[in-house]
C-alpha cells in the first residue's frame, strides 16, 4: 500500500536515508513524504504499528523488476530427457545411447532410462535390469541414481540426476 491507501491511525516511519523517525500519525507521515516529493510506502503491514518508509515508489518497483529479471536469466531449468533401450540391445547401439546419456548429464539435465519389454521378454526382467545397471555404472562419475531400476507394467525405469 502506498500514500492514501494506508488506513492505519499511526505508523512507525523510516526516513528517506533509512533513519528511524519514530511513531507518527499517518497524516503527518504522508505530509512529510509529499514535502520530500516522494511516496509513503507500507513495507511491514503486519507489524504493530505498521512500518512505513519514505521512498520513490516508481524507482523501487523498477529496481525490483530488474532484480527479478536478472534472477530469471541466471536460473537453469532442469529438463528430463528420456532414453529408450531394449533388453536385447546390441553393443554399438548401447555405446550410442551411452554417449547421449553422457551429453545430457553434462548439460545438467536429468535422464530417464526406459526399457520396454515386448512379448515374452517380460519373463526375464533381470536382463533389462543388467543393461540399466551397467549404463548407470558407466556414467557414475557424472551422475547419481535418483531412482533405482523398477519394473512398472511392461517397462523398467531408472532415473539419473547430474552431480
Amino acid at each position: 500500500m502506498i500514500n492514501e491507501e494506508i488506513r492505519d491511525k499511526e505508523v512507525r516511519l523510516i526516513g528517506v536515508n533509512g533513519e528511524q523517525v519514530g511513531i507518527l500519525p499517518t497524516k503527518e507521515a504522508l505530509q512529510m513524504a509529499i514535502n520530500a516529493n516522494l511516496d509513503l510506502v507500507n513495507i511491514a503491514p503486519t507489524a504493530v504499528p505498521p512500518v512505513c518508509k519514505i521512498m520513490d515508489y516508481g524507482k523501487f518497483r523498477f529496481e525490483q523488476q530488474k532484480k527479478e529479471k536478472e534472477a530469471r536469466k541466471n536460473q537453469k531449468v532442469v529438463e528430463m530427457k528420456e532414453i529408450r533401450l531394449s533388453a536385447t540391445i546390441d553393443e554399438h547401439d548401447y555405446q550410442t545411447k551411452l554417449r547421449n546419456v553422457q551429453k545430457f548429464l553434462k548439460e545438467g539435465d536429468k535422464v530417464k532410462l526406459t526399457i520396454k519389454f515386448r512379448g515374452r521378454e517380460i519373463t526375464h526382467p533381470e536382463i533389462g535390469q543388467r543393461v540399466l545397471e551397467r549404463l548407470a555404472a558407466e556414467v557414475a562419475e557424472l551422475s547419481v541414481v535418483e531412482r533405482k531400476a523398477k519394473l512398472e507394467g511392461r517397462s523398467m525405469i531408472l532415473i539419473l540426476a547430474p552431480k
